[in-house]
């Protein structure tokens, strides 16, 4: 059966980018007569919020959407550390902080640059006298990459795409302050939930690369992808809470007709199918 879902973090309100996500995936899977799952991916423990949970209920409520199935990540860690030691001879510790590793890279490469290698060629036992550091497990990238040869994954908009994880270089799989990345995540509770179809946004297409390689370490099925167009405001900027959009909470407590607002955004919805720039004047 065709399943989808959405899956929201709660450490902060909801805006129309997510709105646009959620009634796409919403819709695809009532369309073919399918299932809609709604995940709380909550396991950020120093920035989850429950007041967001209730909002992010009431907001998708409010747009006219309904789910399955409710879900939470925290209830799921014990996957997470099955899923980490099965990985465990493709891990790493990693000691290294955010500062550390931007200072040793002698170029930016985006908004997250790759991991330099630091703590990759540390030897067994330094490794072990330091885990009583705080430190994150990093994926070999190379080893893993070797391990699971050529991978390919489909995506409505871009076909057939050749994995390529490797540009991603060693990722974190456990962080520090989280028991799993949401590489690990969400590719494991997709596959345990039986996801069918994953509906979300552009932005998300490189991480993919990411949990194809995954899938394949750790035996679990693969997915079709739709990475959709971002929702923009007339001036071109995307529509997130940072940019200044909006809230939906806001929105819905102003008193505005939910309803109406979801049916406006399956008109942009309609158009990025197309092949046209989805523009919502907010």
């Amino acid at each position: 059966m065709l399943t989808t879902r959405f899956a929201p973090s709660p450490t902060g309100k909801l805006h129309l980018g997510h709105a646009f996500s959620g009634i796409w995936a919403h819709d695809t899977a009532r369309e073919a007569g399918g299932r809609f799952l709604l995940r709380i991916e909550d396991i950020d423990g120093a920035r989850s919020r429950a007041e967001h949970v209730t909002d992010i209920l009431a907001d998708l409520a409010w747009l006219g959407l309904a789910w399955d199935e409710l879900s939470f990540q925290s209830a799921r860690l014990d996957s997470y550390a099955a899923a980490l030691d099965r990985l465990r001879p493709l891990l790493y510790p990693c000691f290294c902080t955010r500062a550390e590793i931007a200072a040793s890279l002698a170029a930016p490469h985006g908004d997250a640059p790759a991991y330099p290698g630091t703590c990759r060629g540390l030897s067994a036992a330094e490794r072990a006298a330091r885990l009583h550091e705080p430190h994150a497990w990093r994926l070999n990238m190379a080893a893993a990459v070797a391990q699971a040869g050529p991978l390919d994954w489909h995506d409505a908009f871009a076909g057939t795409v050749r994995a390529i994880p490797e540009a991603q270089g060693d990722v974190v799989l456990a962080r520090k302050d989280a028991p799993a990345s949401y590489h690990l995540a969400a590719t494991l509770d997709d596959a345990a939930q039986g996801v069918t179809h994953v509906i979300r946004g552009r932005d998300l297409f490189a991480a993919t690369h990411v949990h194809r390689l995954l899938q394949a370490l750790l035996g679990l099925p693969t997915p079709r992808y739709c990475h959709h167009p971002l929702l923009t405001g007339p001036d071109g900027r995307r529509l997130a809470k940072r940019d200044g959009a909006p809230s939906l909470a806001a929105r819905r407590l102003a008193g505005e007709d939910g309803r109406a607002l979801a049916d406006a955004l399956r008109v942009q919805i309609a158009l990025a199918k197309r092949g046209e720039a989805p523009i919502f004047a907010s």
